[in-house]
């Protein structure tokens, strides 16, 4: 079988020759020539490893889609953005939303050798912020999907990999609005406030995903932002609360044109993976074996295998803290509980990637040692 063939059978629940094995972010193309200073992987150290996922790994370019040709946003009047380099060389900037009599305000930092953004300052501090923010007028619904650039994606890979269309659920734009711990706080007392909140998200959220399932069908798409109401942070209770009636239309949306949708939700799982399955997604990543998650590989297969192609339970810290032996041990025990016994499928992947500039020896040892293993069945 071939790369793509692989992949597409292994959506499908089909026989496959071995799993697939997939690096996730690090999906073979290559971004080693963006000058951009804060672009990590122009780093030399990153180059045999973006190769190796190129030349051997089942390759998922993640991807999103634009619109074009959408009605005007009434909110580009009101919002005002600024950008600073600071002498360290991190990228500040503000944004300032002018609602009503209130200013809301986010700030964030990037800096040139870390890969992510640090929010500074929530743009929602209170119940106050955020009902004026629901005050605030909503772009109309319209535009069509710009899937050009998905296409090309698709094509540059042909016969070595897929595409992935990746999207947040209403959640994944909801909860960042507020600082974590007040996020838990909304959600847990003002419960009629966050659906107004989400509602708001999902008016648009899911009339472009039914646009884009239907411009590209047979996709698969991965849905993020469930976790934030996976335990700790919330009770399982209102994860079936502001996930399911959210993502499920997601869901639909996708499959009603033949695509597969995967839920994305790191950390615990034990006590809301009959939730992930109501929303009738065939796919859930990434499956994060304890202590970072709650539940065995083994289990997750157990219960919803049958329903779901399975990726990940390689944790990321593991790829660059754990000497290879050992790393490879738990790549061993990830591919056996993951293709034991009836199930739809399983692609070995770690659940992030390392986000600092330079790649340590030890890292590249271990992604070597990933594609090894699988390789020698």
């Amino acid at each position: 079988m071939n790369r793509q063939e692989r992949l597409t059978a292994t959506l499908r629940g089909e026989p496959v020759d071995r799993p697939p094995v997939s690096f996730y972010e690090i999906d073979g193309s290559d971004y080693t020539q963006d000058p951009d200073p804060f672009n990590i992987y122009s780093h030399p150290s990153w180059r045999p490893l973006i190769e190796l996922a190129r030349d051997r790994t089942d390759r998922i370019f993640m991807g999103g889609v634009a619109f074009k040709n959408t009605p005007p946003d009434p909110l580009s009047a009101l919002t005002k953005t600024e950008t600073v380099i600071d002498a360290n060389g991190s990228r500040l900037r503000t944004t300032t939303i002018r609602a009503g009599r209130r200013t809301l305000t986010q700030r964030s930092r990037q800096d040139p050798d870390v890969n992510t953004v640090w929010t500074l300052e929530h743009l929602l501090k209170d119940v106050d912020d955020a009902k004026a923010w629901l005050d605030l007028p909503e772009q109309s619904l319209g535009g069509e999907p710009d899937t050009a650039g998905f296409l090309a994606s698709e094509r540059a890979l042909g016969d070595g990999g897929i595409a992935m269309i990746n999207v947040g659920d209403p959640l994944c734009s909801a909860a960042p609005l507020f600082e974590m711990g007040q996020f838990t706080i909304v959600a847990m007392t003002e419960p009629e406030l966050f659906h107004r909140l989400l509602k708001r998200i999902a008016r648009q959220r899911h009339w472009q995903t039914e646009a884009i399932a239907k411009a590209l069908p047979g996709r698969l798409w991965r849905i993020c932002g469930p976790e934030y109401a996976s335990p700790p942070y919330l009770p399982p209770s209102l994860f079936k609360e502001y996930v399911v009636p959210y993502a499920k239309p997601m869901v639909e949306a996708i499959q009603r044109y033949g695509g597969f949708a995967r839920i994305h939700s790191h950390g615990r799982l034990k006590d809301i993976l009959h939730h992930i399955a109501a929303t009738g997604c065939t796919g859930l990543d990434p499956i994060e074996p304890p202590p970072q998650g709650d539940v065995e590989l083994s289990f997750v297969r157990e219960k919803v295998g049958n329903q779901m192609t399975l990726f990940g339970n390689l944790e990321a810290s593991d790829i660059e803290n754990l000497p290879t032996p050992e790393f490879e041990k738990k790549i061993r025990k990830a591919i056996r509980e993951g293709t034991a016994g009836p199930g739809r499928g399983f692609v070995l992947m770690p659940s992030a990637c390392p986000y600092g500039r330079v790649l340590s020896p030890l890292a590249l040892a271990n992604y070597r040692k990933m594609v090894e293993v699988v390789a020698a069945g």
